[in-house]
């Protein structure tokens, strides 16, 4: 019974935790959060030492950013985080305009505070991207996730990272590495693409390449292109 009880109690906080941080997110304007993305790319990939290998970046055929995830933590851990997902055009020249996601997830385990993280993922290839589209997408089940190698990597480790379809990272209070985000669903934000398009647009609409790009994406959109250039078309 007292386990019972516990659970229930955990389930509560669990479920006011993400309401808060989603109150928190209802705040802040679409423009605004898209405009922070562009920021945190910037600063992670201006330390080439400790950011995300340029090669990868490079490899990559979508990427997720999810600035400032909130984490809320009483016994049971719940993350709430609205972002965006771009992917490249089909010429593989260039990125799509961005397209608004969610993020969800839980951990359990004993603890308590709570936290904001810049959280980026890396989709390695079409399967990946053509998964993250769906309505409803789940790290882990539907896609292999992996925490992704940071600055200056070998090739044998880049190569063994190159076998997830996902490679995630994070960077919380100045620290950034690789994590794993398995559990992790990922569904459009429609509310947000409607704000930032002034109409309803889906997320394949969106990354389909005839969307223009909303001026508050410009130096996200400017940053991927200057970070992630390449010769070749991403192979499927």
């Amino acid at each position: 019974m007292k386990l019972k009880g516990f659970t229930k109690l955990g389930i509560a906080c669990l479920s006011v935790g993400v309401l808060s941080a989603g109150l928190l997110y209802g705040k802040e304007s679409a423009a605004t959060r898209l405009k922070t993305s562009g920021d945190v790319l910037s600063e992670i990939m201006g330390t080439p030492d400790k950011g995300i290998p340029r090669e990868l970046l490079e490899s990559s055929q979508c990427i997720v950013i999810v600035p400032g995830m909130k984490k809320a933590a009483f016994i049971v851990g719940g993350n709430y985080g609205k972002g965006f997902m771009l992917c490249r055009m089909p010429s593989g020249s260039g990125w799509s305009a961005p397209a608004g996601v969610k993020v969800e997830g839980g951990s359990v385990g004993f603890q308590i505070g709570g936290s904001e993280t810049d959280v980026i993922m890396l989709v390695m290839n079409k399967r990946g991207a053509e998964k993250l589209l769906s309505d409803k997408f789940t790290l882990g089940a539907d896609a292999s996730v992996a925490a992704g190698p940071v600055g200056r990597t070998s090739s044998a480790d880049t190569d063994a990272k190159l076998h997830a379809e996902i490679l995630s990272y994070s960077r919380s209070r100045g620290a950034f590495a690789g994590i794993s985000l398995d559990g992790a669903t990922l569904r459009p934000d429609h509310d947000s693409n409607a704000e930032l398009y002034g109409r309803k647009l889906t997320n394949q609409e969106i990354v389909n390449g005839k969307t223009n790009v909303p001026r508050a994406g410009s130096k996200l959109v400017a940053q991927l292109n200057k970070y992630s250039m390449r010769k070749e078309a991403q192979k499927d």
